[in-house]
């Protein structure tokens, strides 16, 4: 193998050409990048051109080398031109610079001071409310357009995404309400089996799924199930540039793309906040009748006693609400992925948080609303 040189020669006043000799690879020994960086000072040159006429064999380290000198040459303002190189290894360099390495959030720079910090942070908060509030507005003109029948999406993706929001989240929703019943007639057995008030543990239960638990649980398992789907989906389709293509063919993305899943949730959600009450209720009956002698007539006929239907519809009514901010958050992460495939993780990420505190903080609005207006 041919011995690695980097050579620079100053041409000009403030202008050099660094020329780049041998072959450039793993097995060989290059020349360390202090010994670049002292050459480049020792010429004090504001310009330094890639000379690559002479380079032999390259791989991946020479890209790498590239990378590095590119950095410091920007951290010294000095202009670097690598049109001399050849075409393979700048096409190379230019696919590495557009996913430059993410740093940590917790890392901060030194130099800033407390309010430029704060600064930045709100103008983040500004932009992100303000795609947050623009991708709401299409959404609600995606709706209207569905009112009159303009909306251009096909009905099957509509009834199978119907499929795998409702029936294909049985199981899991199954599982999880019927422990939280179970979890809910033991906690309340331990405590009113002190006052000899077991019969109490159906009220319990029945008021605790139908008007909070139901609801809520069935919207976070449908966060982390539904909303990361949608935004992985989706996020997908924005990396393979598959929602490009819909607008260059005057397709709406968010009528194509976005409006059947937030209809497939807001329609699927309150049935399966119904079918959880029932499995929570139903986890309540099997404490009862094994732990505290309740037969199952007499904890039927106390749980009818206790619930009502405004009980039931204050659930539904949440779940109707809480379908659509699960679809928003899947949706509009999904929507706004990057390029990479980290990208779409992230997305999957993101949709899941925010649609898991928009669920608490709706619900917590929603139980003051309710008590205001006694319902």
């Amino acid at each position: 193998m041919n011995k690695c040189c980097f050579e620079i020669l100053l041409t000009e006043t403030d202008s050099c050409v660094a020329y780049l000799q041998g072959d450039w690879v793993i097995a060989n020994q290059v020349p360390t990048f202090l010994e670049v960086t002292q050459k480049i000072k020792q010429v004090e040159c504001t310009q330094l051109d890639l000379n690559g006429e002479s380079l032999g064999l390259w791989d991946s380290r020479f890209v790498v080398f590239l990378i590095e000198l590119e950095k410091h040459c920007q951290t010294e303002q000095i202009k670097l031109n690598m049109s001399g190189l050849p075409s393979a290894a700048q096409g190379l360099l230019k696919q590495a610079s557009a996913f430059p390495v993410r740093e940590s959030g917790n890392k901060l720079k030194s130099n800033q001071s407390l309010m430029t910090r704060i600064g930045e942070k709100a103008l983040v908060i500004y932009d992100d409310t303000e795609k947050v509030l623009n991708f709401v507005g299409e959404v609600s003109f995606s709706l209207m357009r569905l009112f009159r029948g303009k909306a251009c999406f096909r009905r099957q993706d509509l009834w199978l995404i119907m499929q795998e929001c409702g029936p294909g989240a049985l199981a899991i929703v199954t599982l999880i309400s019927l422990l939280v019943g179970l979890i809910l007639a033991f906690v309340g057995a331990m405590q009113l089996k002190i006052f000899g008030a077991q019969i109490y543990v159906a009220n319990l239960v029945g008021l605790g799924m139908a008007r909070e638990m139901g609801a809520m649980m069935t919207a976070i398992i449908m966060a982390g199930r539904t909303g990361a789907a949608f935004a992985s989906q989706l996020g997908s389709m924005q990396v393979n540039e598959e929602i490009d293509a819909l607008a260059t063919l005057g397709i709406s993305p968010i009528d194509f793309l976005v409006l059947p899943r937030m209809l497939a949730l807001i329609v699927m959600l309150p049935l399966l906040c119904l079918y959880a009450d029932l499995m929570g209720i139903l986890g309540g009956l099997l404490v009862s009748i094994s732990l505290l002698d309740v037969s199952v007539v007499e904890y039927l006929i106390q749980t009818k006693s206790a619930l009502d239907l405004n009980d039931f519809l204050t659930g539904l009514i949440k779940s109707s609400v809480f379908g659509v901010l699960v679809a928003l958050s899947g949706c509009l992460h999904g929507m706004q992925c990057g390029r990479s495939s980290s990208s779409v993780g992230d997305a999957a990420t993101s949709a899941v948080v925010s649609g898991i505190i928009s669920i608490v903080v709706a619900d917590a609005s929603l139980t003051v609303i309710y008590q205001i207006i006694d319902f």
